[in-house]
């Protein structure tokens, strides 16, 4: 299959062992829809730890982290938070210049040995946040592109202006292609939010969906906020990331969010967005 080629030699891979083949997207879904957000009326809990899948900590690299002194800023922030995985995904666009596998692996190990230094035992896995184009499975296929991971899921974003047309016709040329897509912080397509049938439809096609915890709390609006709620209440959402560049409203944490999500939809859920499928992800395994 196609992702093996992403996944042969040592670049590519995460830092833990990973597990073996996955099945056809079908197959993943015991319940297309995941579990049924209905709120629970309990005390809110917060999860022990969690797992980010989505994140722009890596320096230098991308519209993230600057710097490694900001990398590290960031990078205490999530553990203070309960962050104790992270699979780093910088940027991977059509016509720039993106740093490849090599260089990314480069600066995780740098990263982990400043982390070490200041006891925070944080697991890293490589991956990319891959910005849909004509290309991108061939990036992946040759290795110049990472999945995530080292897994076949691949975090997929698109144009915020793009229409829901064009962005099923991208999801289902990555499935097609053997990978299982993450669609990445569904909340920013403008189109997509009219209907929250169009989410439903694409997680029927086996994609998955990603939301922002800043998004989910209101730290971009109204709008986002109501949908990724509408989303969550309907059990549409299979990941909830950072999707941290910075420390200010794109900061990493995922604490508050995990909380609320606790709280409003429920116990099961919560721990499913925010460590079980993440775990999956990195395990190469069955969502």
């Amino acid at each position: 299959a196609a992702w093996r080629k992403a996944c042969k030699g040592s670049i590519g891979r995460s830092f833990t062992v990973l597990a073996g083949f996955i099945p056809p997207a079908k197959a993943f879904f015991k319940n297309p829809l995941g579990h049924g957000g209905k709120r629970t009326g309990r005390k809110e809990k917060k999860l022990d730890s969690y797992i980010d899948i989505h994140s722009h900590i890596l320096p230098g690299i991308d519209d993230g982290a600057e710097n490694f002194e900001t990398s590290m800023e960031m990078l205490r922030a999530a553990w203070n938070d309960g962050i104790r995985e992270i699979i780093l995904t910088p940027h991977n666009k059509p016509s720039h210049h993106n740093a490849g596998p090599e260089k990314i692996s480069l600066l995780i190990k740098k990263l982990g040995n400043k982390a070490q230094e200041e006891g925070i035992a944080m697991a890293f896995h490589m991956g990319n946040e891959m910005y849909y184009g004509s290309d991108m499975t061939q990036k992946l296929e040759e290795g110049r592109a990472l999945t995530m991971a080292g897994s076949a899921y691949v975090l997929t974003e698109f144009g915020m202006g793009d229409g829901p047309e064009h962005i099923r016709y991208g999801l289902y040329e990555v499935l097609s292609h053997g990978y299982h897509p993450i669609l990445a912080h569904v909340e920013r397509y403008g189109r997509m939010l009219m209907k929250t049938e169009r989410v439903e439809d694409l997680v029927r096609m086996g994609c998955y969906i990603q939301v922002n915890a800043g998004s989910v709390m209101g730290c971009f609006g109204f709008g986002a906020k109501q949908f990724t709620r509408r989303l969550l209440s309907q059990g549409l959402v299979h990941f909830v990331a950072t999707d941290a560049h910075d420390m200010g409203k794109r900061k990493p944490a995922l604490s508050e969010c995990a909380g609320y999500v606790c709280r409003k939809y429920g116990e099961e859920y919560g721990e499913r967005l925010f460590k079980e499928n993440p775990m999956r992800v990195i395990k190469n395994d069955y969502i």
